[in-house]
């Protein structure tokens, strides 16, 4: 397959040259080979892209709500029709497992875009209270900033919302893998997109960021990545008083209360960590489990890690290689922490597969690790599970809500009342009981360093719309 040219910025409804001439290149993680270049832009084309969308704003938010569901019906039907085009370049350029690059990861856009459209189809712009007509209009410019390790879902959260808004928007995926951008770049293209109203660069957060998220002439910044990233485009953007939506780490907690089916609760929960080679920010990484249960759970864990296999994307493993070999670093750096803390390895470690010459790390389980230990506070980003005990139900819960952050957590419990008890003092955005999937009629997003705001269904769209009170106008409501 063909990948995507990621060397050109497509601005004002065409396909232009960036002003910078700084290149970067896509690497292979499966290989560690350079596959593709990408063009790294700066600030003068953050500020043209800036520039169009301002442009553009007045035009499209004016549009009618039934235009905007066929613009964007006809964008998912584009998305579903190369979906395995985008699936097999999310693959090359983050090392997602055939299977899920083509499955969860290219179908989220389609999902994400159908859940918008089926909002939008009865979403009622205005309300009245009283004698007054309350209104939720456009926010107007919206910068969107993707992470490499979901891109087309966190793409799809942030444009199908915007766009169903009536907002105008600058997208920056990861420099790290763009190439899934392009593909709906040129989907958005033959779906006759008014001009301006989307527009997408590349480049670092470094040359682009500080324009990108602190322009005057940018309404909103909806960014997902790294809490310390995120920070610092808060501060950035304050300057101007724009609305930050923030979608940062976890550490999620997963609680496997004394009456829960240990065989059916430890297979689930190793394999959810371990999805998508842990890069999950809302990823269970951290299990805790009765003290009673430890020996049983440690045997349980040790068998689910090692019956997962790691391989060629190609070859449709249960887990690919690390995206990158910063992040491979990283996790590699962990582990080796973990060990030199005194917590106990249980399976895999920092020894790369054999066989393998990418960025490939071994399913990694951690027993005796205590809530102090830097692989129980801090977020890793791959596949390491850290197995805590707990003496009763209420220390478990302390400990859970002992984090910096707080997306989401898991309950495990045969006392289906009792879980949602525990759910309802976790800290959390979001919690899993039993091993419920996600919803994307729901909102996503979490509590303290973990965000804030929220994607996806309604409040994904109220992210990017604004509150007017039109005071003795209740009357005239639509």
């Amino acid at each position: 397959m063909a990948l995507p040219d990621a060397t050109r910025f497509y601005i004002g409804g065409s396909w232009v040259e960036p002003a910078s001439t700084k290149r970067g290149v896509i690497v292979d993680p499966a290989s560690g080979q350079d596959i593709k270049p990408v063009a790294l832009g700066n600030a003068r084309d953050a500020a043209k892209a800036i520039a169009a969308a301002r442009s553009a704003f007045d035009g499209w938010s004016q549009t009618s709500v039934a235009e905007r569901l066929e613009l964007l019906k006809r964008i998912s039907a584009g998305l579903q029709a190369r979906s395995d085009e985008i699936g097999d370049a999310i693959s090359a350029e983050m090392g997602a497992p055939i299977g899920l690059a083509r499955g969860a990861q290219a179908g989220s856009g389609p999902q994400h875009f159908d859940e918008i459209i089926r909002l939008l189809e009865s979403y009622s712009f205005e309300r009245t209270l009283g004698s007054t007509l309350v209104r939720r209009e456009p926010i107007g410019v919206c910068t969107l900033i993707t992470p490499w390790n979901w891109p087309m879902n966190q793409i799809a959260t942030k444009v199908a919302p915007a766009l169903a808004a009536g907002c105008t928007m600058v997208l920056k995926p990861s420099e790290l893998a763009p190439l899934d951008a392009v593909l709906l770049t040129e989907i958005i293209d033959a779906a006759g997109l008014p001009a301006g109203v989307f527009n997408l660069v590349h480049g670092t957060g470094e040359d682009l960021g500080e324009t990108l998220t602190g322009h005057p002439d940018v309404d909103m910044v909806s960014f997902t990545g790294s809490t310390r990233a995120g920070i610092a485009i808060g501060q950035n953007a304050a300057r101007t008083v724009k609305r930050v939506a923030l979608e940062l780490g976890g550490k999620s907690a997963n609680i496997v209360l004394p009456d829960a089916d240990l065989g059916t609760a430890i297979r689930e929960s190793v394999s959810s960590c371990m999805l998508n080679s842990g890069q999950s920010c809302n990823a269970p990484t951290r299990l805790l489990v009765p003290r009673a249960a430890l020996d049983e759970v440690c045997e349980l864990a040790a068998d689910a890690a090692r019956s997962l296999t790691v391989g060629l994307p190609a070859d449709n493993p249960d887990l690919g290689p690390i995206a990158n070999e910063a992040q491979y670093r990283r996790v590699i750096a962990m582990i080796d922490e973990a060990v030199e803390e005194g917590a106990r390895l249980v399976a895999g470690g920092s020894e790369k597969p054999g066989g393998l010459s990418g960025f490939f790390v071994r399913p990694t389980i951690f027993a005796d690790v205590t809530p102090d230990m830097t692989i129980a506070r801090e977020e890793v980003f791959g596949p390491v599970l850290a197995i805590i005990a707990y003496d009763d139900v209420e220390q478990a819960i302390g400990i859970a809500n002992d984090s910096p952050y707080g997306l989401s957590g898991h309950v495990w419990g045969a006392d289906i009342a009792a879980a949602n008890r525990i759910a309802a003092r976790l800290r959390t955005g979001m919690v899993h009981l039993n091993g419920a999937g996600l919803d994307s009629a729901a909102p996503f997003g979490g509590y303290k360093l973990s965000g804030n705001g929220r994607e996806w269904g309604v409040f994904g769209l109220e992210e990017f719309l604004e509150v007017k009170s039109v005071y003795g106008g209740a009357g005239s409501a639509q």
